[in-house]
């Protein structure tokens, strides 16, 4: 009878705890892909859209591999800067300045950023145009959102294609983009497609993946609007004395120039550091002793805002340097 009662127990037990089990199960693709598509009609996504937008979308196994190895995190400083910076972009974006000064001109009139960053955030982002990404980028979108580690996040982008989509700006089998879902030669996320980027040349429609007017000008704006100061560069590479405080390595931290001289911070040929009137971070992307540090001013956090990688940042203001010596 006992026995009878433990075999009982445990078979309710196990039952409770299969029920619980599945109950946990993640829904299947196609499930949480329903969901989806029931969510972005109620804000104002058309059927015909999602029906267009989804044709052959499955998850992507690369996608999600790609996202838990970004080279901005796993590089070196300088593994990342000769990928980055070669003689031949720094050729090619001159070459770019010249080719484009006059649209520049018109978009640093109107924005206040001046159009060797401009050229720099295209050189790095998209080597001027010449790899945008070949992914779609709905699927791509989609995969993210499904796999969970960043789900709100790329399902909010998700929702931002589709509403791209749905204004006649792109169809969707020519959304291409990067693996993250960053589209066209300024590589934007939807969301910041949606929120800053500009239809410059007039044609009625967003075009960052073929008009450079449209691509200039929405950059432009968006460094404008999350703080780009026209009056400073964004920073310079210095040298340390021989023993410093590690503790100060840290964009929370904001000194003047004057009291980073002050404590034996020089510029690369040991010069004193310029007296402007500034006030800078210390920088160390590899945190290991004796690697290479930077005074950062506002505009490297506005850079930032773009892309968190610190060693992004400074390809992109090094490449700027780069382009505006004759």
């Amino acid at each position: 009878m006992r026995l009878k009662q433990m075999g009982g127990w445990l078979l309710a037990g196990l039952i409770g705890m299969s029920t619980a089990t599945l109950a946990a199960e993640p829904p299947s693709f196609e499930q949480w892909l329903e969901a989806l598509k029931s969510e972005a009609l109620t804000k104002g996504i058309s059927a015909k859209t999602l029906e267009r937008a989804f044709v052959g979308v499955a998850p992507i196994e690369r996608v999600v591999e790609l996202d838990r190895k970004q080279p901005e995190f796993t590089r070196t400083l300088d593994q990342y800067l000769s990928n980055a910076i070669s003689q031949r972009r720094i050729d090619l974006g001159r070459q770019k300045l010249v080719e484009n000064a006059e649209l520049l001109a018109q978009v640093y009139q109107k924005y206040g950023v001046p159009p060797h960053y401009l050229v720099a955030f295209w050189g790095i982002e998209t080597d001027y145009g010449r790899f945008t990404g070949g992914n779609n980028v709905i699927a791509a979108l989609s995969t993210l959102a499904y796999d969970g580690r960043r789900s709100a996040f790329f399902r909010s982008q998700l929702l931002d294609a589709l509403k791209i989509i749905e204004d006649g700006n792109i169809e969707p089998e020519k959304m291409l983009g990067s693996w993250a879902g960053a589209m066209g030669q300024a590589q934007f996320m939807p969301s910041t497609f949606r929120q800053y980027a500009i239809d410059f040349d007039g044609d009625g429609r967003i075009d960052l993946w073929d008009s450079k007017a449209d691509v200039f000008a929405s950059a432009a704006h968006y460094l404008s609007s999350v703080g780009w100061n026209d009056k400073q560069g964004w920073g310079r590479e210095v040298q340390l004395p021989g023993e410093f405080d590690s503790t100060l390595f840290s964009l929370k931290h904001k000194k003047s120039l004057a009291d980073w001289r002050a404590m034996g911070v020089s510029t690369l040929k040991q010069d004193d550091l310029p007296l402007a009137d500034l006030e800078a971070s210390l920088v160390r992307p590899d945190d290991v002793e004796g690697a290479r540090a930077f005074l950062v001013y506002d505009n490297f956090h506005t850079i930032l805002n773009w892309n968190r990688s610190s060693r992004y940042a400074i390809a992109v203001g090094t490449l700027a340097d780069e382009l505006s010596r004759p």
